[in-house]
């Protein structure tokens, strides 16, 4: 799963394992390793009425209502997006780049939906 931070947003890309894995299990987690402390971020399913955001203890969870996320999830659908207060959250499919890149490993991205057209 990526994090992008920029300003008061918060953007989560998923592959498509890890799409599954959220539908299954309700929630998804990566964890980044520092010489004296972790630094966490999750997306979870939480019976909730919007998507909402929370930072504690070195760790951003992002609330995703059940219903919204099951539908998400079991479907074409890219992305989710709301605020929570004043960030805003957004929630994406990761698609595999029209150009490929070095070093990065997309095999587990979804299809883009211009890839047979040329850029």
């Amino acid at each position: 799963m990526k994090l992008r931070i920029k300003g008061n947003s918060i953007r989560f890309r998923l592959t498509q394992s890890e799409v599954q894995t959220f539908a299954g299990e309700g929630v998804i987690q990566e964890v980044i390793h520092f010489s004296h402390q972790n630094f966490l971020y999750a997306l979870e399913k939480r019976s909730t009425q919007q998507l909402t955001a929370s930072f504690e203890n070195g760790k951003i969870t992002v609330f995703v209502p059940i219903e919204i996320a099951n539908q998400w999830t079991d479907s074409e659908e890219i992305s989710l997006e709301g605020n929570d207060g004043e960030l805003r959250l957004l929630i994406e499919k990761d698609f595999v780049c029209l150009k490929p890149r070095k070093d990065e490993d997309e095999s587990d991205n979804f299809p883009h939906p211009n890839q047979n057209q040329s850029c």
